[in-house]
Parts: C-alpha cells; structure tokens; sequence
C-alpha cells in the first residue's frame, strides 16, 4: 500500500513539470549585473548587485552570481545567492514554472537546476518546498529532501486544475 501512495505521488508531482522550450538550451546566455569582477585566466567571473542571467525564456536573478567556466563552454557552473534568488522559465503550452532559494546553482551541461536552503518550486498552482530542490531541465525530473531535521519535511502542495485560473 505504500508503494502505490509513493507512486502516486511521484506521478503526481512530475505532472509539475513539462517541457521547456525546446530552444532555451541552444541560445547564447546574457549576464547582466550592476558590478562585476573576475580572473578570465581562471575562468571565474563574480557578478554583484542586480543580477540577471537570461537564456531565451529562463531567467535567474540574484545578489551575486558566480560563473565557473573551468570544464569549457557550454559546461559553464552558475551559482546565483539571494535573500532569496529567482529561477523562472516559460514551457511549451504556455506554462510557465518558478522557484525560490537562498542559492540555485545552474549546470549549464548537465542541465539541472540545483535549488538549496529555503528552496520552493511552483507550476501551475502546485508547489514543492524543501531544503533542496534538484530539477533536470531535459528530463524534466524532480527530487526534493529536508534537512535532516525532525521539524522539517518536503512539503507538496497540489491544487487541481480548476483552481490553478481563479
């Protein structure tokens, strides 16, 4: 009986999640801040105050953004902080998805969102909250967990459809 409420759920909260804009990952990305300092030797560029990533309809915005391009391009690490940082992306069937962190790193080759510390993501009026949050962007998989703490459990939140227009 368990594993058909674990089932169910796991059903339940991939319907979250739907397919990006099959073109987001091929365009360039643009970063954009008030500050910005870095080693092009080292490959690490530091942006600060009023950061924006933009990559076709995914946007990030943040405090500070850390770009680590060590592996090479288009396996670019991003690492955006903020009291909290935004994540937002328009998927196909005009669905649009969400998130919140007080950091979301995003691995530009591996193409996973890693949300941590406060961490919330929202599609269509449904919500998963926990202390970190992993999404594949290409799978459009999703794995959250709490922080160990007896307090704290992932939280899942679904509203039904006819709920998510009002």
């Amino acid at each position: 009986m368990k594993i058909t409420k674990v089932l169910a759920l796991l059903l339940c909260t991939a319907s979250l999640v739907v397919q990006a804009a099959q073109d987001d990952h091929k365009k360039e990305i643009q970063v954009g801040s008030d500050r910005q300092f870095g080693s092009l030797k080292d490959k690490v560029m530091t942006f600060v105050d009023n950061v924006k990533v933009q990559q076709g309809s995914l946007l990030i915005e943040a405090d500070k953004l850390e770009v680590i391009a060590t592996e090479g391009k288009g396996k670019e690490v991003f690492i955006a902080s903020g009291n909290p940082a935004h994540y937002s992306q328009e998927f196909e069937q005009g669905k649009k998805i969400t998130a919140k962190a007080k950091e979301i790193k995003y691995d530009v080759g591996a193409a996973l969102l890693i949300l941590t510390g406060d961490a919330e993501l929202s599609q269509a009026g449904s919500m998963v909250q926990g202390s970190v949050i992993r999404y594949n962007l290409e799978k459009q998989e999703l794995a959250a967990e709490a922080d160990g703490k007896k307090s704290e459990r992932v939280t899942t939140v679904f509203t039904p459809e006819g709920k998510q227009d009002q």
